[in-house]
């Protein structure tokens, strides 16, 4: 977990979390839940059949608002800001002028605003990115002081609609405003787990009453970062600092699909966001990619961390380095290591072997599809 200099902050869910039994680690500058005394495999495995609540305030909110917002924000990234509807949400990526990805972020069009959640970690620097590349443009309001939970798991829906009535009308990335008690809350279909699920925003002073009455439902438990990890690497998602970062572009990251058509090359808008002569050429093919981001499984019982140093098991090369692990451990839903890397690109095909160098032993490992474990998003009623 991120350490920390200088004192730690506390979340507004903290003596609740103490209350519970909580293992607290320093995470982002905060005290945080890294698990509980059920354990991270079992908090892992009630998300995947029931639900999990999730504290996760240490992240930055902010709203953007004005009449050039959308324009605004939509400079700074590879991302259709401009045409998004009212009340969906959408998966950004702020970059450097290198095409590096500074950071990914959550936004909403509320209407009257723009909605922005970003990690933790980068909230503070984020901000002065936004304020110096476009606060001459829109109304940037920091919001940290917010708190935010998330709860996730295919259970969510029924114990959370107890409390939000007409939020199970929500689908995959929209979301609405709700009153609970006299607080004013807002709530996305979205999470970070690959299960269905939603994250609240709510007043600091409310948190820990919604909290309860959420763990007081017989479908929910609380849930750490340690099952928060393992969940959103089975589900194939990248975290900032560790499979992405300013060294990788969403190309390299296989992001592609976080771009839009009308931002590409040929599109309405194409370009004119930062980093737009670096990333179009690699989405073009105009300039090859050196390394690509996978999946590995490995063919052994042995778990496999980030930085771990991948070879090639083949030819010539075969012994020399071919990348990196960013992140990697027993995947609990499956029960096989798992791990995301950055590897050459001709080693990126799926079904290529590749040795994880764990202790000086070489571990087999072969390139597999992302996710690991099927996704179960809810999009909306089946037709």
């Amino acid at each position: 977990m991120t350490q920390s200099s200088g004192p730690l902050l506390q979340t507004p869910l903290h003596d609740l979390h103490v209350e519970l039994g909580a293992r607290m680690v320093p995470f982002a500058g905060y005290s945080m839940p890294v698990q509980y005394p059920a354990g991270l495999m079992a908090e892992h495995l009630h998300t995947r059949t029931a639900a999990g609540l999730f504290d996760v305030s240490h992240m930055g909110q902010l709203s953007l608002s004005g009449a050039d917002a959308r324009a605004a924000l939509e400079s700074l990234m590879p991302v259709d800001v401009v045409d998004l509807p009212e009340g969906k949400q959408r998966y950004g990526l702020l970059l450097n002028e290198a095409g590096g990805i500074i950071d990914d972020l959550m936004f909403v069009n509320r209407g009257d605003d723009l909605f922005v959640i970003v990690n933790g970690a980068c909230k503070h620097t984020d901000l002065a990115h936004l304020r110096a590349r476009i606060g001459s443009r829109c109304n940037i309001d920091s919001q940290f002081n917010r708190a935010l939970l998330a709860l996730q798991g295919p259970q969510a829906v029924s114990a959370l609609q107890r409390l939000l009535p007409g939020v199970e009308k929500l689908f995959f990335m929209t979301g609405s405003a709700f009153t609970w008690k006299g607080a004013s809350l807002f709530a996305t279909r979205s999470g970070y787990t690959g299960e269905d699920g939603f994250e609240i925003s709510l007043p600091a002073h409310h948190a820990d009453a919604f909290a309860r009455a959420l763990l007081a439902e017989p479908e929910v438990r609380p849930v750490g970062l340690g099952a928060r990890n393992s969940l959103r690497l089975e589900a194939g998602l990248c975290l900032y600092g560790q499979d992405i970062d300013t060294t990788t572009t969403p190309v390299e990251a296989g992001l592609n699909w976080a771009m839009q058509k009308v931002r590409r090359t040929g599109g309405a808008r194409a370009g004119s966001f930062m980093g737009a002569d670096v990333v179009l050429a690699q989405l073009d093919g105009r300039a090859p990619l050196q390394k690509k981001r996978v999946g590995l499984v490995a063919q052994e019982r042995v778990p496999v961390r980030e930085h771990t140093v991948l070879q090639s098991t083949e030819g010539a090369e075969a012994g020399q380095p071919i990348g990196e692990v960013t992140s990697g451990l027993l995947g609990p839903s499956i029960d096989k290591p798992i791990a995301m890397a950055y590897v050459a690109t001709q080693h990126a095909a799926i079904g290529t072997g590749v040795h994880a160098i764990v202790r000086g032993k070489p571990v087999p490992m072969e390139v597999t599809a992302l996710p690991f474990v099927p996704n179960r998003y809810f999009r909306g009623p089946a037709t």
